[in-house]
């Protein structure tokens, strides 16, 4: 009884502390302020790339290859603001 208990306040502190992440370290203020979910997608990949520089190199070049399409995830996600701050909603 006593260990489901820790396991489950251990679940919810996670969940808290993703959804902190999510509002207030993922975003970025500009683009928090009309795309927060670009921006929260933004905290996301950074926080995946982080993990997978973490990871061990020997995937067969897969890791590396990971880490190269969240890099071009990033780049789509800014230069989608940067057209919005150009040419506002299209």
């Amino acid at each position: 009884m006593r260990s489901r208990f820790f396991a489950l306040c251990s679940v919810l502190v996670v969940a808290a502390g993703l959804g902190v992440y999510s509002f207030v370290y993922a975003q970025t203020r500009r683009m928090a302020i009309h795309e927060p979910h670009m921006s929260a997608a933004y905290g996301h990949l950074e926080q995946a790339k982080s993990e997978l520089e973490r990871a061990a190199p020997n995937k067969g070049g897969h890791r590396e290859r990971a880490m190269q399409a969240i890099d071009q995830a990033m780049e789509q996600i800014q230069e989608g603001e940067q057209f919005f701050q150009q040419n506002g909603r299209r």
